[in-house]
């Protein structure tokens, strides 16, 4: 039979961003997958370099709005590191108390847009609305219900009073619950079953061999998570576990998403205990960037997010590097869609929960000839190299 080629993208309703996949199939049966990025790129690394430190943290907020605690927690580990800072205890547990927050809300979206993709339109309505009262209480605490603005080099900017407290414990009451009936839902379910037990398999070398990260790597057994692995904030001063699954499956990496819900109710249930009734300092004063270098990494809701910067001693970094997970994660869907049918490929790709606004990279524009293209691999990976080679002699 011949082989036929289904676009699927640049603009699709699976998609929240623009992104294009070939898909090459036999019949109905998917034999192998192209991927075509460069729809999106912002230049948030190079923007960087022309804003103050403290202005960073709200650059890199806006590369994703569903994940946008994460990129600033990142951006200041990696400034801490460069200061060998350590942040105020309470401080913390604060940092903690939103990331998992953002956690709960992006795995709650996650469920509902699964159950649309499949139909299960209920499953959709009923994980949107048990969203809601999580980004409530993010207004109430930050001002924001996507952009907090919380993190700031050396701390938090806003701290938790206790009245905030009492209305943190009444949402996780009911978020509890309603985690419960989601995972009996899942799990329980005949329908869902059939459509995504054995769909999209990625083996534990799979996810090795592409550096996968975050849900879809612990969905496949890879028993790997930032917090624990690399601690930060208060991840190694409350109790907690890491959720791993063996078949990975896109059946598994919804179970894995839903029951890490659970720990970030008991990560957050911790943290509100240990600064209830206290007082303390929420940020360290931070009066200028020494020349240096450092690192920052957290465990994002897709997964393991890492920021690199380097300062000459001025007011803003003269290089910025950011990896998110969807990097590593995307390309691991052309592994697990060949082999499946192409009404298995949307809830497959699906299952890696893409964000191509945190993947996409450069595009150039030459303004003598009006023209555009998308850079090649080579090229990136030359560059990077001519920069390193820059920064080696002027280090």
């Amino acid at each position: 039979m011949k082989k036929v080629i289904v676009p699927l993208g640049p603009y699709h309703p699976l998609f929240e961003e623009p992104e294009f996949f070939e898909l090459y199939c036999d019949g109905e049966r998917v034999v192998d997958v192209e991927w075509h990025a460069g729809y999106n790129h912002r230049g948030i690394e190079k923007i960087s370099e022309s804003k103050h430190w403290d202005q960073v943290t709200f650059l890199v907020e806006r590369i994703c709005g569903i994940c946008s605690n994460s990129h600033p927690m990142a951006y200041c580990n990696a400034v801490e590191n460069l200061l060998g800072l350590d942040i105020p205890e309470r401080a913390k547990y604060i940092r903690t108390i939103i990331s998992e927050m953002e956690r709960l809300h992006s795995h709650f979206l996650w469920v509902g847009l699964a159950g649309h993709f499949l139909g299960y339109n209920t499953v959709f309505m009923w994980a949107w609305k048990y969203r809601e009262p999580l980004l409530d209480m993010f207004e109430v605490i930050t001002g924001g219900r996507n952009n907090y603005s919380m993190i700031k080099i050396g701390g938090v900017r806003r701290d938790i009073n206790d009245q905030q407290i009492e209305m943190l414990r009444k949402m996780l009451d009911g978020i509890s619950s309603q985690l419960n009936m989601l995972t009996k839902v899942f799990l329980d379910d005949p329908v869902l079953q059939a459509r995504l037990v054995n769909v999209g398999v990625l083996t534990k070398q799979d996810v090795k061999n592409y550096g996968a990260v975050g849900p879809v790597a612990r969905a496949s057994g890879v028993d790997i998570d930032i917090r624990r692995d690399n601690p930060y904030a208060a991840y190694n001063l409350v109790d907690w576990k890491v959720i791993t699954r063996e078949n990975g499956d896109v059946f598994d990496k919804a179970v894995v998403r839903l029951l890490e819900g659970f720990e970030s109710v008991k990560i957050i249930r911790q943290c509100l205990d240990r600064i209830e009734h206290k007082k303390g300092e929420i940020l360290a004063e931070v009066r200028e960037i020494p020349a240096g270098e450092g690192i920052g990494r957290h465990e994002a809701l897709r997964g393991e997010v890492f920021h690199y910067v380097r300062s000459d001693g001025s007011s803003s970094p003269v290089r910025h590097k950011i990896r998110a997970p969807s990097y590593v994660n995307v390309p691991t869907f052309k592994k697990s869609s060949i082999g499946q049918t192409i009404s298995d490929v949307a809830i497959i790709l699906a299952g890696v929960d893409p964000c191509y606004c945190c993947t996409e990279r450069v595009a150039i524009y030459d303004a003598n000839t009006k023209k555009s293209r998308d850079i090649t691999w080579p090229e990136i990976v030359k560059k990077s190299q001519e920069k390193t080679e820059q920064l080696k002699k002027h280090g």
